[in-house]
């Protein structure tokens, strides 16, 4: 299976997608996480 079978299965779009649905993921998941950290020591 070679890269130009990879990209044929999942277009560019799809890539872009998902790389900006972990980004928001990731985001949300520091700023809860960071909520919980921060807010019982204030």
């Amino acid at each position: 299976m070679t890269g130009k079978d990879m990209e044929e299965k999942l277009p560019r779009a799809m890539w872009v997608r998902l790389f900006i649905y972990v980004v928001v993921g990731h985001v949300l998941a520091a700023f809860i996480y960071f909520l919980f950290e921060v807010a019982p020591k204030k």
